[in-house]
């Protein structure tokens, strides 16, 4: 029910038009392996993975390719090892979230700065733009970026009530990537770096008061379970990318890249719709709002919604343009601070000042 609310009738549609390409060329056999969501219960594991890799790559190639897919969580992985994966060909498609794989790449961290994009039409066109850098960087690592998508807004979970940021000053907070780290300290909490996997546990037992991760994946991991408020203010989108080994693409024959390409453009604009219908669905779940949760699962004990204040809109502007972005740059480099105003700049109209 819920996969043909959001992408049953393109899904059908693609998998019907590759089917009919692919009857038209005769193609190799071929075992894909690939890695992508942290838990296998996320939406963008059940509804979009599995349908076109797991069981739709099959379908289209008239049984000619297999897909192995797994999520972290099965392979027991932190999602900081991917590029390492895919580079090594441990992995053919590996997916991970660029602030994760920056540790790697640091370019790639300025895609998704913590409050960057204030909605997600924003995020989709500075990672569609700054697409082809982040290949020429991931290339010297033997990895190319195929796909590119968010998660929903990432937002705050915490245990105890708040109604603006600044009741948060003084909170054990958990983040990931660099520039959230920047954004909590700022406001006044105490960033703590925790794997998604643990953060349930770490907020039942309160070694911390808050997390951010989407708004979805708090209920695909249970978080209304040890925690009891929500913002509604995207701090960011934990834009993500599915990545391919250079090596093993450069040896696909045409036929196979060009049914491989056509399935990821596929899955790019349905990741993309997915993160912004999840958004609020996510929200809703967590609330309890029954006749709104069409994507998630409704929460056995409701949140309480805290909406956000224009003035904590206006806060996440400035303290990314004030600490988030030089810092990124300091990190990063000056050249990523030419790159961020040439290519981001003119999209987030908010330009780094060295």
């Amino acid at each position: 029910m819920k996969k043909s609310i959001l992408i049953g009738g393109a899904l059908l549609a693609s998998l019907a038009a590759s089917g009919m390409a692919s009857a038209q060329t005769a193609l190799p056999k071929l075992t894909i392996s690939a890695v992508t969501q942290p838990l296998p219960t996320s939406a963008q594991f059940t509804l979009v993975d599995i349908p076109f890799l797991r069981e739709g790559l099959p379908k289209a190639s008239n049984g000619q390719f297999t897909v192995q897919l797994s999520s972290h969580a099965e392979r027991n992985l932190g999602g900081a090892e991917i590029v390492r994966l895919v580079r090594s060909g441990q992995v053919d498609i590996g997916a991970g979230t660029l602030s994760t794989l920056s540790g790697d790449v640091p370019l790639l961290d300025g895609i998704d700065l913590s409050g960057l994009s204030p909605d997600i039409g924003m995020a989709r066109k500075i990672a569609d733009a700054m697409l082809p850098l982040a290949n020429k960087e991931l290339e010297r690592f033997n990895t190319r970026l195929v796909i590119t998508y968010p998660f929903p807004a990432q937002v705050l979970f915490c245990r105890q009530p708040f109604t603006t940021l600044s009741d948060l000053r003084g909170r054990k907070i958990r983040t990931f990537g660099n520039s959230l780290v920047d954004l909590v300290q700022t406001i006044g909490g105490q960033p703590v770096s925790i794997g998604f996997p643990e953060v349930y546990s770490a907020l039942e037992r309160g070694v911390v008061d808050c997390a951010v991760t989407g708004t979805g994946s708090g209920a695909a991991a249970r978080w209304p379970e040890v925690a009891s408020h929500i913002s509604d203010l995207p701090l960011s989108w934990a834009v993500a990318g599915y990545m391919v080994n250079v090596a093993w693409w450069n040896k696909l024959d045409a036929p196979t890249k060009t049914l491989l390409e056509k399935t990821f453009a596929e899955m790019t604009d349905a990741l993309w719709k997915l993160g912004d219908a999840a958004t609020r669905d996510g929200i809703d779940c967590n609330i309890g709002n029954k006749d709104a949760c069409k994507i998630h699962s409704l929460a056995a004990r409701s949140m309480t919604e805290v909406k956000a204040t224009e003035a904590d809109k206006a806060l996440v502007r400035q303290i990314m343009e004030s600490t988030v972005l030089p810092g990124f740059v300091k990190r990063c480099g000056a050249r990523c601070g030419t790159v961020y105003n040439e290519v981001i700049a003119p999209i987030s109209k908010v330009e780094f000042k060295p």
